[in-house]
C-alpha cells in the first residue's frame, strides 16, 4: 500500500469513528462536566498529584481553561480589558491578544471559558462582545458589540456566557426586550437568526445543544425562563416560566440569579438553580417541540459549581448560604436524594474516568470522589495553595493532566496511572 493511500484511510477512519476536529469548551466536550479519559489515577499520594507545572502570573479570571493537543486557551482580566493567553503544554506563553472589555461590576475577574475549534477562538466579553480569533494569525477576525447592538439586558452582574458553537453558527443569549437569543455567523459574525423577545434579561448560563427527533434544539436559561431553541431557525419551540416554579422565599435573587448549564440526557432535561430554588426534572415530547416537567427536588440547588450524572444519578453541592453549602446525590429517574454530606463548603465539579473531581470554593480544597448513592466518598484530596480569590474555576482533564485555575495562577497535575 503506497503511503497516500495508507494517509486516505486514515483520515476515513478517524471521520467514521468521530476522531475529526473537535471543540475545546466549557465544561469538556459535550459541555456535561465529563472529560472522556482512562488510565487515570484511582487515588492521589499524600500532598496530591505531581505538579508538573505552575503560573502565578496569568490575568485573573473564574473561567477553566479550554485545552487541544497543542495548546492552552484562557481568558483574563487585566485592568478594565479582557484578554486572550494561549500557554503550549509546558505552561509557556505564547501569545496574548485583547480581545474585549471587562465586567465593570463586582468580582470582575473572567467568565467566560474559550471555546476552541481548530484555528479559531470564540469568546463573549463581560461587556457582551462576541468575538472570533483567528490563532493561525494571531489576530481578531471579527468582533460584534451584540449586547449593545441586540440592545440586551442583563441582571446584577453583567455577561457570564461561553459561547456555543452550532454548526456555522455561534450563540449568544442577550436577553433584553429585543430578542433573547441570536446566532451569529461563525466565520463572519453577520447575524444568521434572532429569536422573539421573552421580556427577560440573560442569566449567567452557558446554553447547550440537543439533538432529539432529528432536529437540533438548543438549551438556554435566562432570568426567568428556561428555553428550547431550534437551531436551524431560531424559533423558540417551548419556553417555561422557571422563576414561578416553587418560587422560594428565603431569598429574593432565587428566581432570578441562575448559574447553572442545564444536564441533558435520553430525551430528559435537568435544571438547578440556588438561593433555595428548586430542581426540575423535564421529559421532552414531539420529537422535543414540547416540554412537561417530570420532578422536583428542594435538596440540589446549585449555586454555580454545576452539576454532572454519572450512571442514574446527579452529582453536585447546594446553596446553603453564599459561603456555605453540601454535597449531593439525586435520582436522575426519581428525583430522590439519595445524600446531603457536608465536606468544607460548596464548590465546582467534574468528572473523568469513572472518579468525581470536586473542587471546594472556601479554602481550595480538591477531592477525589467515588460516584456512589451511598455516600460522598473521598478517596483522595489535597488543598490548592497558589492563586488567590475564591476557587470557582472547573477542574480540566485533558491526556492525563488535570488543570486547576485559581485567579493568577494556573496549574497542570500529573493524573495519570
Amino acid at each position: 500500500m503506497n503511503r497516500f493511500l495508507a494517509l486516505l484511510l486514515c483520515l476515513l477512519a478517524l471521520s467514521l469513528f468521530g476522531f475529526t476536529q473537535s471543540v475545546a469548551q466549557f465544561r469538556g466536550p459535550n459541555r456535561n462536566g465529563v472529560f472522556p479519559e482512562s488510565g487515570l489515577l484511582k487515588s492521589w499520594p499524600k500532598g496530591g498529584p505531581e505538579l508538573l507545572w505552575a503560573r502565578e502570573d496569568l490575568d485573573r479570571g473564574f473561567a477553566s481553561v479550554s485545552v487541544t493537543n497543542e495548546a492552552i486557551y484562557l481568558a483574563g482580566l487585566e485592568g478594565k480589558d479582557e484578554y486572550l493567553t494561549v500557554l503550549d503544554l509546558e505552561g509557556k506563553t505564547l501569545w496574548r491578544i485583547r480581545y474585549g472589555g471587562g465586567s465593570q461590576r463586582t468580582h470582575r475577574d473572567t467568565r467566560c471559558t474559550p471555546t476552541v475549534e481548530g484555528d479559531r477562538i470564540y469568546l463573549i466579553s463581560g461587556r457582551g462582545e462576541v468575538v472570533c480569533i483567528d490563532g493561525h494569525q494571531r489576530k481578531i477576525q471579527w468582533s460584534v458589540p451584540a449586547f449593545e447592538k441586540f440592545q440586551g439586558e442583563f441582571w446584577q452582574w453583567e455577561i457570564a456566557e461561553s459561547p456555543l458553537i452550532v454548526n456555522d453558527k455561534v450563540i449568544y443569549t442577550p436577553g433584553g426586550n429585543q430578542t433573547s437569543m441570536v446566532a451569529l455567523n461563525k466565520s463572519t459574525g453577520a447575524m444568521v437568526w434572532q429569536t422573539e423577545s421573552l421580556k427577560t434579561p440573560s442569566a449567567f448560563v452557558s446554553p447547550i445543544l440537543i439533538e432529539i427527533g432529528g432536529r437540533k434544539i438548543i438549551v438556554g436559561v435566562l432570568t426567568e425562563h428556561i428555553i428550547g431553541v431550534d437551531a436551524e431557525d431560531g424559533n423558540i419551540l417551548w419556553g417555561v416560566k422557571y422563576h414561578d416554579i416553587e418560587t422560594p422565599t428565603f431569598h429574593e435573587w432565587a428566581p432570578k440569579n441562575n448559574c447553572v448549564t442545564p444536564l441533558y440526557h435520553d430525551g430528559h432535561l435537568f435544571v438547578t438553580s440556588g438561593y433555595d430554588h428548586v430542581g426540575i426534572m423535564f421529559k421532552l415530547l414531539k420529537g422535543g417541540t414540547a416540554i412537561e416537567q417530570v420532578w422536583i427536588n428542594k435538596d440540589l440547588d446549585n449555586h454555580h459549581g454545576q452539576v454532572l450524572r454519572i450512571g442514574s444519578y446527579i452529582y453536585g453541592s447546594n446553596w446553603i448560604d453564599n459561603p456555605i453549602g453540601n454535597w449531593c446525590c439525586v435520582d436522575w429517574n426519581t428525583g430522590e436524594t439519595m445524600y446531603e454530606k457536608t465536606w468544607e463548603t460548596k464548590g465546582s465539579i467534574s468528572a473523568a474516568d469513572g472518579l468525581l473531581y470536586c473542587y471546594e470554593e472556601r479554602r481550595g480544597n480538591l477531592a477525589l470522589v467515588e460516584p456512589t448513592p451511598d455516600d460522598f466518598e473521598i478517596v483522595s484530596s489535597f488543598r490548592i495553595t497558589k492563586g488567590s480569590g475564591p476557587h470557582w474555576t472547573q477542574p480540566v482533564i485533558r491526556d492525563g493532566v488535570l488543570y486547576i485555575r485559581h485567579g493568577e495562577a494556573l496549574m497542570a497535575f500529573d493524573v495519570k496511572e
